[in-house]
Parts: C-alpha cells; sequence; structure tokens
C-alpha cells in the first residue's frame, strides 16, 4: 500500500480510503466488520464516514453507519491508533437532521459531540463538511446556468463560514477533532475558508472529498490545481460513478441488490445512452490490457496528479478485494493514451 500526505495536516493516509456509506442499509455489522479487517491487512489505514450514513439517507437510518464503526471499535480499542478516522456533517435540507437547517457554529459542536459517541472514540481525525450552505445540493448535480452567483450574499456566506471555523476551532482545542476539511464545496469554498483561517488564526481545511470518476472530470485541472498548490488534499469519492463504470448496469442490467434498485437511486442522472456509451468503450480498453472495468476506473484516478486518496466502497468482499487490487496494477503509457481517447470522445457523458 501507498500511502500519501493529506494536505497540510502532516497525517500519512493510504492512498485507498475505505468508505462505508452502505453500511447500515445494504451491509450488515458483520459485513462491516469483515470489510475493516480485511481493508487493515492491506495496509488502509483511512476510513470515510459521515453522520448522514446510510444511504440514501433516511430517518430511519441516518447516524447507522457511524454507530456500525463505534461498535467495531469499542470491540478493538487496540485498533483505534491503527485508524485515521474521517467523518462529516451534513448540510441543509434533511429534515431529520437538525430540522433541516444549515451548518452552523452551534451544529457543529452537536453534530461532532454525536458522532463521537456513535463512533465510541475520544477524537475524530478528519471532521469535514458535508456540503455547503450556499446550496442544499452537491454543486456538480446542477447543470449550467440553474445557480445564480449574482445574488449570492458574500458577507452572509463568509459570517457563517467563519462561524464554522470558530466552532472547529473549539473542538480542536478540546482535543475532539484534529483536523477539518471539505466535501462538495467549490474552488471559491476552499480559498474563503482559508482565507478566514489565515486572517483570524483558526483552523485550517486541509481536505476536500468531491465527485471524481472517469464520467464525471469537472474538478480537473482547475479546483485540483488549487488544491495542490494550497495543500489540499483531493479525496474522489464515487470514483466508480455510482457502479456504472464497473458495467454491471450495462444493457439495462439491474443485479439484485445494487444500488440502482434501491430507493431514491432509480433514475439516477447518469443512466444515459451516451454514458454508456462510454462505459462500453472504457471497458474495451479495460479488456485489452487486463483490467476488470472497475479496476481500470480506480487505477485511472489514482495516477491523476493531485489525487491523494481514493474512496472506494463495497456491498460484498469480492468486490472489495477486486476494488483494492487496482491500486497495484500499474498502467502503462499506451493505457493512458487509450483512455484519454475516450475521455476527449465522451468528456461529460450525461
Amino acid at each position: 500500500m501507498e500511502f500519501s500526505v493529506l494536505g497540510s495536516s502532516g497525517l500519512n493516509v493510504s492512498r485507498v480510503c475505505l468508505g462505508s456509506m452502505t453500511w447500515g442499509l445494504q451491509n450488515t455489522q458483520e459485513d462491516a466488520n469483515q470489510q475493516i479487517e480485511y481493508a487493515l491487512t492491506q495496509g488502509i489505514n483511512f476510513i470515510d464516514t459521515a453522520e448522514m450514513y446510510a444511504v440514501p439517507p433516511s430517518a430511519e437510518t441516518y447516524g447507522k453507519t457511524e454507530t456500525i464503526i463505534g461498535n467495531w471499535l469499542a470491540a478493538n480499542p487496540s485498533r483505534r491508533k491503527d485508524i485515521i478516522l474521517a467523518t462529516k456533517i451534513a448540510g441543509a435540507g434533511l429534515p431529520w437532521v437538525r430540522d433541516g437547517g444549515p451548518i452552523t457554529g452551534e451544529a457543529v459542536i452537536q453534530a461532532v459531540d454525536n458522532s463521537l459517541k456513535r463512533l465510541q472514540t475520544d477524537y475524530i481525525d478528519l471532521f469535514q463538511l458535508h456540503w455547503p450552505n450556499r446550496t442544499t445540493a452537491h454543486f456538480n448535480k446542477h447543470w449550467t446556468n440553474q445557480i445564480s452567483f449574482s445574488d449570492t450574499d458574500n458577507v452572509a456566506h463568509e459570517a457563517q463560514m467563519l462561524d464554522i471555523l470558530q466552532a472547529l476551532k473549539t473542538c480542536v482545542d478540546a482535543g475532539k477533532i484534529r483536523f477539518c476539511g471539505l466535501s462538495d464545496d467549490s474552488t471559491w469554498g476552499i480559498n474563503t475558508y482559508l482565507k478566514l483561517s489565515e486572517r483570524h488564526n483558526l483552523p485550517r481545511m486541509v481536505s476536500i472529498q468531491n465527485e471524481f470518476n472517469l464520467l464525471h472530470t469537472m474538478d480537473w485541472p482547475h479546483l485540483i490545481e488549487n488544491c495542490v498548490h494550497e495543500e489540499i488534499a483531493y479525496l474522489p469519492w464515487s470514483p466508480l460513478a455510482g457502479g456504472l463504470l464497473s458495467g454491471k448496469y450495462s444493457n439495462g442490467a439491474r443485479p439484485i441488490g445494487s444500488r440502482w434498485t434501491i430507493s431514491q437511486r432509480n433514475g439516477n442522472f447518469r443512466d444515459t445512452p451516451t454514458a454508456h456509451q462510454a462505459v462500453e468503450a472504457y471497458a474495451q480498453v479495460a479488456k485489452e490490457y487486463g483490467f476488470t472495468p472497475s479496476q481500470l476506473a480506480l487505477a485511472w484516478c489514482d495516477k491523476v496528479d493531485g489525487v491523494t486518496s481514493t474512496i472506494i466502497g463495497a456491498t460484498k468482499m469480492d468486490q472489495l478485494k477486486e476494488d483494492i487490487n487496482a491500486f497495484s496494477k500499474p498502467l502503462s503509457q499506451q493505457t493512458v493514451d487509450d483512455i484519454n481517447h475516450v475521455l476527449k470522445t465522451y468528456p461529460i457523458p450525461f
């Protein structure tokens, strides 16, 4: 297993991060225990979760994933030191989470305390803001001109962000969290947090996790370039585009128990003829060079300059093993060239 430094934190994290959002709905406590233990044997030391999980989010599944991880930690207290544990506070829009309200300083302190209880640990290594208050949905789920920036009240946004940073400092000073990060945010969001941190001597954001994969490359190069020069770790989530890049949804297939068969996942925005054409083209490249389609997508993601650690998730152990193996499979220059040819043919395939 290879490791990278998590932004300006100084923490060394495995280049594979074990995602957990299916634990508590598609996966049981026993499944999660097996995944954690296997990941640790493979050298993975980075686990990502969120108070919102399991997904799709609901009042019934809220907090279940953190609880599952907490149960494993309680049963294995000596292993806590071996794990860089990341979690996230949910943003606005979920009525069962703080009445759907935005992230505030008060919400941060409450969320940290509740996550610590569910995780059954004294500290969180990386505490992240799941999505910004500036929108109740991820920026990358909107098409051009669906959001108006001319009406944005930067003064109000910066006041909210300062309040959040001050609360994060309270938690850092109390030893409850070590470092802070972002998720589903923009270049402006990153740089505004950095500016406020420097101006007010507050904790510095060290990472951002955004959607990034062969079907969704909008962060490259501009946001990722910004991350590199500002020492912000870039952590891709959904490197398989919700499973689409594995090829399992080709020709209309919907395997029993797969993500696209679960409520709120039907009608996936990626489910378009052009996206499936792109997946087929990548599958042909994978076959030619001895990769599975999933492994090709993951190996490509790992090799993108600026990527620190790729967040993977699996519902079955054979999937997890296949995915982890991708990170030890080298990509030849010819393979990269063929991938780039498909990228140019299908730059935004949905």
